[in-house]
């Protein structure tokens, strides 16, 4: 953790000094502000927490609950969640807390006796060792928790303004031109309405949005035909696998997806309930908890489950819903306007809960948009960074939908209609990497150069998430990951793997240090004035040489800023390889040197060569304020 630099920190480190908004931030609504979020799920306190970390924006985010969510639906946290939680400060911590997922179970019909099932095969979760992070279960309360805490601990101080319902929302003109509706609903104002001008809105409100609603969007998809009953319970049971996630299908008729959760004794069960026949949807919703525990009994016999505790249930019908934009700009308003409301999460996205893909691809979602609002306010880019947030999300969503429709339908499959016998653990192993979260790639713009130089970094495709490896910081000698370095501070990273020369001898990297650290088209020129020279550019060095061999006294002062009110050096930014696991081999990088620039949201924008200069200017060139107007 980086601290001490603007004088000795005797505290908590991670309780960032109040700045800009968060010094004496009103505890009431104001009146005007420049975000205003609608809901406290997933995807609306990940884009809360992004946009803390921007002390010249004011974002308040509602919840018409009046407090805190005590128990949510959504407990599946992939591997690229907690990735992003790495960048948030709290993987380790929930990653304690939470359930791990290493094998899933498949139980299948006994052959000798098809009333009965046993256990036909595994599957490792990870084969690949796609991310050093793991595939956790916890409960979404939890995650929601963790990231309140790093928006209170954020130099804007936020929290949720609870016991606000959203009505309706209009889109004028002026410097506030969004007027939302709000009304109160607890306390001595219950019933009042309240009027909110806004610069942007987001909705973060769920899949009856009404935010989506006043906007002119619609969910359109699939209709639902097939029924699932979800409990969260305690229970005693002889059930073998109990605490390890298993599909299980039977002979007689139906399936479970089991989901050991937390704390090691809870479980979820995904009980299916069947077809739901046509005109008759509405009528499987009253099955009760009773009839569901009954079902599941069916189902894993002859094993039983004795329920002691139901911690939660529902029951649903599967459905595939996608809205065809996810802000306010009409088909025919494309490159006339910027937008002003977008949706987000489930209010443009829906389908099953058991791929556990809803959390995540939704924390995603206000990743992507939460950065790009806080750039754009405080000045760092053109309102035109906005419309990418759709047209690189609506691609996502799309994708999801799809390959959540075979999972599902695999699910719901009896024994018989298998192609081959493996044919659900084949699918589940050979799709590892898209429900993981690491098959996004985000198409050219102009936050995604085209792979000219893709060659040189074949192990970073562009438009992908950087993936970590392991490097040595020189300074102290300390291994660590590369890409845990990289905090959701809004900054975006640039790494320069060097070329062969040693720091500080004539090479094309101390020619990149010189130009980054003087050229008026250098990105790092668009720094603020009085503001650290790191402030908007995070820019890392990785020699080819070990660190016994890396002189920092000799590395560039572009890779050593001055730092804080006295003006410190700051040294943890110089690395060498790890003879153990060399990064210039693991990820392809071309030895000759390469510059891989990677976007506030860890995604790889773009690969060019330690020449190239004039490329990289140009690119951030687009991303940066005209005329050099820039704010703080």
């Amino acid at each position: 953790m980086h601290f001490h630099h603007h004088g000795y920190v005797s505290g908590d480190p991670r309780v960032q000094p109040a700045a800009g908004v968060g010094i004496d931030r009103p505890t009431q609504l104001p009146d005007e502000v420049d975000v205003l979020i609608v809901g406290t799920g997933p995807a609306g306190v990940l884009t809360a927490a992004q946009l803390s970390q921007f002390p010249g924006v004011t974002t308040r985010i509602v919840e018409r609950r009046g407090g805190r969510l005590a128990i949510g639906q959504a407990d599946g946290i992939q591997a690229r969640s907690v990735e992003t939680f790495q960048a948030f400060g709290f993987a380790e911590r929930i990653t304690a807390e939470a359930y791990r997922i290493t094998e899933m179970a498949f139980w299948k019909p006994d052959p000798a006796d098809p009333s009965r099932i046993v256990r036909a095969a595994r599957a490792v979760d990870d084969t690949t060792g796609i991310s050093e992070f793991p595939h956790l279960i916890v409960n979404q309360a939890r995650v929601l928790d963790y990231f309140g805490e790093f928006m209170a601990n954020a130099p804007t101080r936020m929290s949720p303004d609870y016991g606000y319902e959203f009505r309706g929302l209009e889109v004028g003109e002026g410097e506030y031109p969004v007027s939302v509706t709000l009304v109160h609903t607890s306390g001595p104002d219950e019933g009042r309405e309240r009027l909110v001008r806004a610069k942007y809105v987001v909705g973060a409100d769920g899949a009856r949005s009404k935010v989506r609603e006043s906007i002119g969007c619609t969910l359109a998809g699939d209709q639902a035909n097939h029924a699932w009953g979800v409990m969260d319970v305690l229970a005693n049971t002889d059930f073998p696998d109990i605490r390890t996630k298993c599909a299980i299908t039977s002979g007689t008729g139906g399936s479970i997806l089991l989901i050991p959760r937390e704390g090691g004794h809870l479980f979820r069960m995904y009980v299916d309930l069947g077809v739901v026949p046509e005109g008759h949807a509405g009528a499987v919703r009253s099955t009760s908890i009773e009839q569901i525990i009954t079902k599941a009994n069916d189902i894993i016999h002859p094993y039983t489950l004795d329920v002691r505790n139901v911690a939660w249930h529902s029951v649903y019908e599967v459905g595939h819903r996608l809205t065809d934009r996810f802000d306010d700009v009409l088909p025919d308003q494309l490159g006339t306007r910027t937008p002003r409301v977008f949706i987000t999460g489930d209010a443009c996205h829906t389908h099953s809960a058991k791929a556990g893909q809803g959390m995540n691809v939704s924390m995603q979602d206000g990743f992507n948009l939460g950065w790009k609002l806080g750039h754009v306010l405080e000045g760092r880019s053109p309102e035109s960074l906005l419309s990418t947030y759709s047209a690189e999300r609506q691609v996502v969503a799309k994708n999801l939908i799809d390959f959540d429709k075979e999972w599902s339908a695999l699910m719901a499959k009896k024994p018989e209609e298998f192609a081959s016998p493996s044919e659900l653990e084949d699918f589940y192993v050979n799709t590892a990497e898209f429900p993981a979260g690491f098959m996004t790639q985000y198409a050219p713009s102009m936050l995604i150069g085209e792979p000219v130089h893709q060659g040189l970094a074949a192990g970073f495709p562009i438009g992908k998430r950087f993936k970590s490896a392991s490097v040595v910081r020189v300074c102290d000698t300390n291994p660590l990951q590369l890409g845990h370095q990289a905090k959701a501070d809004g900054r975006w990273r640039i790494y320069v793997f060097a070329d062969r020369a040693t720091p500080g001898a004539p090479s094309p990297a101390t020619d990149l240090a010189a130009w980054l650290e003087n050229a008026p088209d250098s990105p790092l020129a668009a720094t603020p004035d009085g503001a650290d020279r790191d402030a908007w550019f995070d820019v890392k060095v990785i020699y080819q040489q070990d660190h016994t061999n890396v002189d920092i006294g000799a590395v560039p002062a572009a890779f050593k800023p001055k730092v804080g009110p006295f003006q410190l050096t700051y040294l943890e930014k110089v690395y060498a390889t790890d003879p153990q696991a060399d990064v210039f081999e693991l990820r392809g990088l071309d030895r000759g040197g390469v510059v891989v620039v990677v976007r506030p949201d860890q995604y790889v924008a773009n690969v060019l060569p330690l020449t190239a200069t004039a490329e990289l200017g140009a690119f951030f060139a687009a991303l940066l304020p005209a005329g050099g107007q820039r704010t703080v």
